[in-house]
């Protein structure tokens, strides 16, 4: 089968991972049927979807139309019949107490971002028609922007999103996985809100769990923030420089079936960041102190999956899969005692692109 190879770390073209802020998405988790035919369907559209997104796009020019195309750990082992990225790993489940970040099934991400839900959908459409029954709807949530970038909850979310090139550098790997330069790792979640438990808080009391104000979106006093707050704990340092990450969260929802929720994305250039993230909410920093907005946020879903480059999608080709698929692997688990390894630099040895100002 021929495969993409080793990746030049200068020549390397991202997915429009720090694509502008917009006004509607769509993230649609598919998980790939068994049998030789669907994967040489998936390994079609990669080099197709380019072309796809010309197409739709090019219907409005101004639509900011963008589309990140991502795989799961085992389909990473179907579908390509060479190394894997060195931290592709199936979603570290956690548990402590009442709380669980879940691990939900899902093989391939798309999150497709514009202006306009229409197309969004449109893009969404062609994607499932082009791959037809090579796969199966695992998850599909349609995002909204809610007024002024805020959540459901009603504060600001992204305000701490890198740009330019802190957003590269947080992003995107460089020569320390050469082969898959330019690449990243994504991971997503589904939260479900308690808005009634939520709404008989007084605004005081969200700001703590938050911590920053509702308003005005300013950041609390360290005196005045608690340490088990949602900005206290998603902070992550390292030799004294936080490491960041990119988020383009979207609120979403059905009134109807009174559903409200907020779905995460964060993609980051070493899936250990988030994952320290979730370990500082879910477990607490120390264990105990744990992120006191999950008293009223359930996460559903759990997924990790890697953002090859452009280049790398651009030369796949629809061949045959090696003869065996392995069976597959079980979510692996984080306990509270065990700690995350070190991260790595922020460095990045790849060529700079233009950064778009974003709010998280």
């Amino acid at each position: 089968m021929i495969t993409p190879g080793a990746a030049d770390a200068s020549n390397a073209v991202p997915q429009p991972i720090a694509a502008a802020l917009t006004r509607a998405a769509i993230f649609l988790v598919v998980a790939i049927n068994p049998g030789p035919d669907n994967l040489s369907a998936v390994r079609a559209l990669c080099a197709d979807l380019s072309a796809l997104l010309r197409a739709v796009g090019f219907r409005d020019m101004e639509g900011s139309l963008s589309c990140v195309m991502a795989f799961g750990s085992e389909a990473w082992d179907r579908l390509f019949d060479q190394q894997r990225p060195a931290e592709l790993h199936p979603f570290r489940e956690i548990r402590a107490g009442a709380r669980h970040a879940v691990a939900t099934p899902g093989d391939l991400l798309f999150h497709i971002r514009a202006k306009r839900m229409d197309l969004c959908f449109e893009l969404a459409t062609q994607i499932m028609a082009r791959l037809g029954g090579a796969v199966s709807p695992v998850d599909e949530v349609h995002g909204f922007r809610y007024f002024d970038a805020r959540d459901l909850l009603g504060f600001v979310d992204g305000t701490e999103n890198p740009m330019g090139r802190e957003a590269i550098d947080a992003t995107l790997i460089g020569e320390e996985d050469a082969d898959f330069a330019g690449g990243s790792y994504v991971i997503v979640q589904k939260y479900l809100h308690d808005m009634a438990g939520w709404n008989a808080l007084s605004t005081e009391a969200q700001e703590r769990i938050i911590g920053r104000t509702k308003l005005s979106d300013i950041e609390l006093d360290e005196g005045v923030k608690p340490s088990w707050a949602h900005s206290a704990l998603t902070v992550i340092e390292e030799n004294g420089n936080e490491i960041k990450i990119i988020r383009d969260n979207m609120p979403f929802g059905q009134v109807g079936h009174g559903e409200f929720g907020t779905y995460f994305i964060g993609y980051s250039r070493s899936p250990r960041t988030i994952e320290q993230m979730l370990e500082n909410m879910f477990v607490g920093r120390p264990p105990g102190n744990y992120d006191r907005i999950l008293d009223f946020s359930r996460a559903v879903t759990g997924n990790l999956f890697f953002v090859p480059s452009t280049n790398f999608l651009d030369e796949v080709t629809p061949a045959a899969p090696p003869a065996a698929e392995p069976a597959p692997a079980a979510p692996l688990a984080v306990e509270p005692s065990q700690p995350l390894p070190p991260l790595s630099d922020s460095s990045l040895g790849i060529g700079s692109l233009k950064g778009d100002p974003r709010h998280e």
